[in-house]
C-alpha cells in the first residue's frame, strides 16, 4: 500500500463481533489499525489471528475514560448491543453511549479526525412508519428497560450532530439493523444466536410471541463492506444513513429455516412477548443506494450457513461448556432485539 494513503485508525469496541471484522478488513486493507475494548462483551479470541500482523495494536481501555492516541479516523463501536448485555448493567449502558461519545469527538477534535458513529436502528424504536427512513423519529419508550441503549444512542447521535455543527467535525453516523454472522456471542440473547445453539444442542427454540413479527438481516461481510464506503465518502452526508438488509423475515420462518439447515430435531416452543420489543424492523436503504452506492448481496441462506458452522465449531470445541451456554441462550431468547 502506498504511504501516502496508509491511516492510522482506531476502533473502540474492536473486540467486539462487528469490531473484529472491521479490524480485520482494515488491516488487510494495509492501514495501522489500534483496536480498543474494555473486553465487557467482545473477547480476544475474535481478534487473535489480528496481534502478531504488525499494522495492529491492541489497547484494553473504556471509553467512558478519555482517551489520547494520535489517528486519521476513529470508529466509534463501542457498546453492549444485544438485550440481554446492556440491560446487565444499564447505567454502564448510557454512559458507554453517552460518555464514550463526548471522549471520542473530544479525541477526534483534538487531532481533526474523521470519527464514525455506530448508532442503531432501535433510535426507532417500536416504529409506526415501516419501512423506517432516516428522517422518521421515531417512537421509543425512554424509560423502559431497552431505554438505556435506545436513548443512550438517540444522544450519542445529537451529540455527533452538534459537534458537526459548533466544530465543524467531520462525522459519519450509521443506523446499523440487525447483523448477524460469525463471532456472534452465542449467549447475547439476539435471534440468530439464540436458535442456533438452540438448533445445534437439540433444544427447543424459543419464539416470543406467535412469530408473525418480523426484522431484516444483514450478513456481516456486508455491513462491513458499508461502514467502510461510508468512512470514505468523500463528503460529509449530514446525518445518519441506514445500514441493513431491506429482506425481513419472521421470526417463526428464522426459527424454522435454521432447524431445517441443522437438521436438528429441536421443536418450537412459544412464549410472551419481552417488553418494548418492536413488532416491525425493515430499513429503507435508499440513502445508503445513493450515497455509498450499496446494497447487501449475501443471501440469508449464505450468511445462515456460514454462521451455523461457526456456532457448530465453536460447540464442538468447548463440550464442557456448550450445556451452560445454550442454557444461558435459551433464558436469554426472551430478550430477542
Amino acid at each position: 500500500m502506498k504511504e501516502i494513503s496508509r491511516k492510522r485508525i482506531l476502533v473502540t469496541g474492536g473486540a467486539g463481533f462487528l469490531g473484529s471484522h472491521l479490524c480485520e478488513r482494515l488491516v488487510a486493507q494495509g492501514h495501522d489499525v489500534l483496536c480498543v475494548d474494555n473486553f465487557y462483551t467482545g473477547t480476544k479470541d475474535n481478534i487473535a489471528h489480528l496481534l502478531d500482523c504488525a499494522n495492529f495494536e491492541l489497547m484494553r481501555h473504556d471509553v467512558t475514560f478519555p482517551l489520547y492516541v494520535e489517528v486519521d479516523e476513529i470508529y466509534n463501536l463501542a457498546c453492549a448491543a444485544s438485550p440481554i448485555h446492556y440491560q446487565h448493567d444499564p447505567v454502564q449502558t448510557t454512559k458507554t453511549s453517552v460518555h464514550g461519545a463526548i471522549n471520542m469527538l473530544g479525541l477526534a477534535k483534538r487531532v481533526k479526525a474523521k470519527i464514525f458513529q455506530a448508532s442503531t436502528s432501535e433510535i426507532y424504536g417500536d416504529a409506526r412508519v415501516h419501512p423506517q427512513t432516516e428522517d422518521y423519529w421515531g417512537h421509543v419508550n425512554p424509560i423502559g428497560p431497552r431505554s438505556c441503549y435506545d436513548e443512550g444512542k438517540r444522544c450519542a447521535e445529537t451529540l455527533f450532530m452538534d459537534y458537526r455543527r459548533q466544530h465543524r467535525l467531520d462525522i459519519r453516523i450509521a443506523r446499523i439493523f440487525n447483523t448477524y454472522g460469525p463471532r456472534m456471542h452465542p449467549a447475547d440473547g439476539r435471534v440468530v444466536s439464540n436458535f442456533a445453539t438452540q438448533a445445534l444442542s437439540g433444544e427447543p427454540l424459543t419464539v416470543y410471541g406467535d412469530g408473525s413479527q418480523t426484522r431484516s438481516f444483514c450478513f456481516v461481510d456486508d455491513m462491513i463492506d458499508a461502514f467502510i464506503r461510508l468512512m470514505n465518502l468523500a463528503e460529509d452526508p449530514n446525518g445518519p444513513v441506514n445500514l441493513g438488509n431491506p429482506h425481513e423475515v419472521s421470526m417463526l420462518e428464522i426459527a424454522q429455516r435454521i432447524v431445517e439447515m441443522t437438521g436438528s430435531s429441536s421443536v418450537i416452543e412459544f412464549g410472551p412477548l419481552p417488553v418494548d420489543d418492536p413488532w416491525h424492523r425493515q430499513p429503507d436503504i435508499g440513502r445508503a443506494r445513493q450515497l455509498l452506492a450499496w446494497e447487501p448481496h449475501t443471501s440469508l441462506d449464505e450468511g445462515l450457513d456460514a454462521t451455523l458452522r461457526y456456532f457448530s465449531a465453536l460447540i464442538r470445541a468447548t463440550p464442557r461448556t456448550r450445556d451452560a451456554t445454550c442454557h444461558a441462550g435459551a433464558k436469554a431468547s426472551m430478550l430477542q432485539p
